[in-house]
């Protein structure tokens, strides 16, 4: 059983703290729930944006000084955006945590926004946005993502265009951070070796200001297209993504299902795919699959690297798993190990603090509770096989499978 404590200020804004007497370190995090997809048609690209500008400087700290505040302490600091949650993240020696609390928080509430920065800083996101381009591995996840759901919210790239990027003011971030970080989006995340008492206190007294008045919003399921898009390009291998819609975060009843059918497809080394197509065959260095949750809806995805001499057989291999999982499922053995494969991965995941920290956050914006570990287990052990079926016949049949790929076609 977890030790975790809870608490909701007045104003909304959630702490999280598990104390964990045994290592001698902290992760933090402070996150938004605020995302691309709570985006406007005229925002495409600033939540990523603005997880740039809070590393830029503040009233008492340079962009330099907010780094070295943490990074000269022998911690770790960072930051990410996701379709629907920011967070701000940092790692540090136990007697460090009030610093990057106060340091984390310090960009939140009180960055410049300074107009040279900013522009900037849109150069250097228009530049990230180049780059990916130019990853033609990383690209086609994006470009997957955007065929298959189109203008849905949650079809659109995280990162923006160059176009929308380059529009940006600095009116346009404080109107975007003024309606998405009120108090009830934020939460403050801390596991590790700390006082639960003495970090409530201090983030009520920081946080405890933050405005109130977020508004809950949900979009509608996307509708994946079943499509097959082949982007010609100058490149060695074909990268492709082959996927279907999958399952919401609310699914909680096929969460566990899902996990057990993503691994043993491909969600490892000793997956299906990665053991017919890589080891028996040869046909790629890189296979393997994942699974996106949304709040309205999911994305099962198969992705890899080939030449373009074995680009329609790995196709028709990846096809042949989908149906021979969709006609029989998983054998006895194979669904225990991949059971217990991943009941390991869980536990293993408790030995780091910020596995921890983003664990439980995670369930805490998600579901506003805890799914403790015992929980989860209990769900994974309860998966069967007609499950497994029944999840594959639900999204792998051809109609509702499309696939993106770039290559020398």
């Amino acid at each position: 059983m977890t030790n975790l404590n809870k608490i909701t200020l007045s104003n909304g804004v959630r702490i999280l703290v598990e104390p964990v007497p045994y290592v001698k370190s902290a992760a933090i995090g402070l996150w938004c729930k605020t995302g691309s997809r709570h985006e406007r048609d005229n925002e495409a690209g600033i939540t990523h944006l603005i997880e740039h500008m809070l590393f830029k400087g503040t009233p008492t700290r340079t962009a330099k000084q907010i780094a070295e505040s943490i990074e000269g302490r022998g911690g770790v600091l960072n930051a990410f955006t996701d379709k629907e949650s920011t967070c701000y993240y940092c790692r540090v020696l136990s007697d460090d945590t009030a610093n990057g609390i106060d340091v984390l928080t310090d960009m939140m509430l009180h960055s410049n926004f300074d107009p040279k920065e900013l522009e900037t800083e849109e150069g250097v996101v228009c530049e990230e946005i180049k780059r990916s381009e130019d990853e033609p591995s990383d690209h086609v996840h994006e470009l997957h993502l955007g065929y298959r759901w189109g203008q849905h919210e949650l079809g659109k790239p995280i990162i923006g265009t160059e176009e929308s990027v380059q529009s940006f003011r600095r009116e346009h971030i404080i109107e975007y951070m003024d309606r998405q970080y009120r108090a009830e989006n934020v939460l403050l995340s801390v596991a590790g070796n700390v006082d639960p008492d003495q970090i409530k206190e201090e983030a009520e007294k920081i946080l405890g200001k933050l405005k109130t008045g977020a508004t809950e919003s949900q979009v509608s399921r996307p509708a994946g297209i079943a499509s097959i898009n082949e982007i010609n390009k100058d490149t060695e291998q074909v990268h492709f993504c082959i996927g279907t819609d999958a399952i919401s975060v609310y699914d909680e009843d096929l969460l566990a299902v899902m996990s057990v059918f993503d691994s043993a497809l491909g969600g490892s080394m000793s997956s299906r795919l990665f053991q017919e197509v890589r080891e028996k065959r040869g046909l790629v260095y890189s296979i393997g699959s994942y699974t996106l949750s949304y709040g309205a809806g999911g994305a099962y995805t198969v992705y890899g690297g080939t030449s373009m001499k074995n680009w329609e057989e790995v196709k028709s291999i990846v096809r042949t798993e989908f149906d021979k999982i969709m006609a029989d499922g998983l054998d006895e053995e194979e669904l225990e190990r991949t059971k217990k494969s991943l009941a390991g991965h869980l536990v293993l995941a408790l030995e780091g603090m910020s596995s921890r920290m983003m664990r439980m956050s995670r369930c805490e914006l998600n579901y506003k509770r805890d799914i403790s570990i015992e929980e989860a287990l209990v769900r994974l052990n309860k998966v069967t096989n007609a499950q497994i079926k029944e999840l594959a016949n639900r999204i792998l049949d051809p109609v509702f499978v499309s696939t993106t790929a770039i290559g020398p076609f």
